[in-house]
């Protein structure tokens, strides 16, 4: 029998780089999964990769009336589910002198108050013995050059692991996090759609790190996966997987 055979999990932002490496991982195990995204092109390229055995929905983690209607979506799908994975997020790549109040507002809307609205409204689903994943970052730990605002929408994350972790506790639910160093993702191109720049940052970045390189999104996924199903005496926890940079 797969080793993921019944399990069900939905994966907010999973429609490329880590959220669809997860699904992919989940799927090949024997899993049922509900992904979701915002762009048509990525959505299409998700339903094709994942094939029928992956139900590809489009979704605003910003929106709190697509949280809701994600919710009864997944009702209508699963029913109940073993995984939340909340993947979805924004990045925000610019000196805090040059960060308006719009670009302010965007960051945090969808990496925080999303991410918070999707546990709350998605969590009455989850089976007893479930899990939930958020993924944070290293630069909720590391002052980070043109990421205050960023870093902080993952420091709060941070901070609402722990929260949830001790709300759900009693439900048998648990709560961790996976916290991604530089990872070579669709999402990093259309950070830096500049090639030259991209190249020369992915440089730098692959320099500063202790093991030289940037993590793959099959690297994170593993990670995700086993604090989905395999670490089941962790929860409030963060795991991070940056090639020992916020450690070392």
């Amino acid at each position: 029998m797969d080793r993921y055979e019944g399990k069900k999990a939905v994966i907010i932002g999973g429609t490329s780089g880590i959220g669809l490496a997860t699904a992919k991982m989940l799927l090949d195990g024997g899993a049922r999964v509900v992904v979701t995204g915002r762009s048509q092109a990525g959505l299409d390229s998700a339903q094709k990769e994942l094939g029928k055995g992956g139900v590809v929905v489009s979704s605003d983690a910003g929106s709190l009336m697509d949280i809701n209607a994600l919710a009864s979506r997944v009702k209508a799908e699963f029913d109940t589910f073993d995984l939340l994975f909340v993947n979805a997020g924004v990045g925000l790549f610019a000196p805090f002198e040059h960060t308006t109040e719009a670009m302010y507002d965007e960051v945090f809307n969808v990496n925080t108050k999303g991410s918070f609205f999707a546990v709350q409204k998605l969590a009455p689903l989850i089976n007893r013995g479930g899990a939930v994943v958020l993924t944070t970052a290293i630069s909720n730990v590391k002052g980070m050059p043109m990421l205050a605002a960023a870093g902080a929408t993952k420091a709060a994350l941070r901070s609402l692991v722990r929260g949830f972790a001790a709300e759900l506790l009693p439900r048998g639910i648990r709560v961790n996090a996976v916290s991604p160093g530089p990872t070579d993702t669709p999402s990093w191109g259309k950070s830096f759609p500049d090639k030259d720049m991209a190249a020369q940052l992915t440089g730098q970045m692959s320099e500063a790190n202790p093991m030289k390189r940037l993590g793959t999104s099959q690297e994170v996924a593993k990670a995700v996966v086993f604090l989905a199903f395999d670490a089941s005496f962790t929860t409030g926890a963060e795991l991070p997987v940056d090639g020992g940079q916020s450690q070392l």
